[in-house]
């Protein structure tokens, strides 16, 4: 079978290619992963005891778009974060957002935009799942650099009209992965504007928004309804993966406009994957927690602090706002990501992932390829451990 031509050019999985890197070369020291972002910090007390009473739910097919309680839970806990009121029908639970991500470019983006070939917008760094979306749609692909330059979030007001007028779609992570730059809420309006002017919609990947440092991250949703936007602009999804330290439960949420929504439960209806009920009703009980997000927050802002201590002083660093990763640039005189990640894995047995995997080449640069992604996720004192060794091979 012929591999379809859009996907051509397509370079392997970030986390593939770093094996085919490093992994045939010997560790220099005992190994010290900082390179995915699964987080490490103690799951809920109560997931164990809410899986063991609700073992029969196994035994059932699961409500496709969430169980009436648990969208009660998302939307009380909207409420609560957001200061928005949204009826359950503007939400859809996901198996994980990464579902939701790929699926709404699907269930919304358009063939043609005035008649030409519509273009997804994406931050460059970013998530793959953007670009893969985007691929299959038959959209083209625009990565728009978030530098130190644009603060880290692209600025994509700055394209051109002829761009801007086909934009179907506009990705934005916030706080941002991998740099954890926030999208204050002069950059939502901004964006709000744009994609009203020139009809697109905003995809908003907030699935990091409750780790931060010192105040939590303006959401899209809250800025929307501030400055009365059209409900349809907005797409927004949200995770438990971070927020609850619950990656293997595969559970999020999207929340869209009625016409949105109606799309995309749609589509879901015939491909989607729902969420077993055992663990909807896991889910239920961790959006309507907060204690346990609270002390895990605290636990990342402990490691932040960690960070700009060891890095003190080191030029080009660049403290996180938010999420739970470190983007930092390698030496000129180490040469480029790879080159760091392979030094790192040689003489330290730290393992980190290049910066230029999470990017592409775009205006004949690729924005990622001078950094390094490092997760924050492992305890403290592997955390520092792994820091220290970073520290003293790259920058010392």
């Amino acid at each position: 079978m012929a591999f379809p031509e859009r996907f051509s050019n397509l370079p392997d999985y970030a986390f593939p290619r770093l094996r085919k890197l490093i992994d045939h070369l010997p560790a220099g020291g005992d190994v010290l992963a900082m390179t995915i972002g699964e987080p490490k910090h103690a799951m809920p007390d109560f997931v164990g005891p809410i899986l063991a009473a609700n073992l029969a739910g196994f035994g059932v097919y699961p409500p496709n778009d969430g169980t009436p309680e648990l969208l009660s839970a998302i939307a009380g806990w909207l409420q609560r974060r957001y200061g928005v009121a949204l009826g359950e029908e503007r939400l859809m639970v996901l198996n994980g957002t990464r579902e939701g991500l790929f699926n709404a470019c699907i269930a919304l983006c358009p063939e043609t935009k005035g008649g030409k070939q519509p273009v997804v917008l994406m931050p460059n760094p970013f998530y793959q799942v953007y670009a893969v979306a985007a691929l299959t749609v038959g959209a083209e692909p625009v990565y728009v650099p978030a530098t130190a330059a644009t603060g880290h979030l692209p600025d994509y007001a700055a394209l051109s009209p002829d761009v801007l007028d086909r934009v179907a779609v506009a990705y934005i992570c916030s706080p941002a992965n991998p740099q954890g730059a926030v999208a204050s809420r002069a950059y939502w309006k901004t964006l709000l504007a744009l994609a009203e002017k020139h009809d697109f919609q905003i995809f908003a990947d907030e699935c990091y928004s409750e780790i931060w440092r010192s105040s939590p991250p303006p959401g899209i949703l809250e800025v929307a309804a501030e400055v009365g936007a059209d409900p349809e602009r907005v797409v927004a999804f949200h995770s438990l993966s971070k927020r609850s330290n619950l990656p293997g439960l595969r559970s999020g949420f999207a929340v869209a406009g009625p016409q949105s929504m109606s799309r995309l439960r749609k589509l879901r209806a015939f491909a989607g994957a729902p969420l077993p009920l055992p663990l909807q009703r896991v889910a239920e009980a961790a959006w309507a927690d907060e204690a346990h997000v609270t002390q895990s927050r605290a636990l990342y802002q402990q490691k932040f602090d960690l960070a700009d201590r060891i890095f003190a002083g080191m030029q080009g660093y660049q403290s996180p706002e938010g999420g739970f990763f470190l983007w930092l640039p390698v030496p000129e005189t180490i040469g480029d990501g790879e080159a760091a990640a392979v030094k790192l894995w040689t003489q330290t047995g730290v393992r980190v992932l290049p910066g230029a995997y999470l990017s592409r080449e775009a205006g004949g640069m690729n924005p990622g390829k001078p950094y390094i992604r490092v997760a924050l996720v492992a305890s403290y004192d592997e955390t520092e451990r792994g820091l220290t060794r970073l520290r003293d091979c790259i920058y010392r």
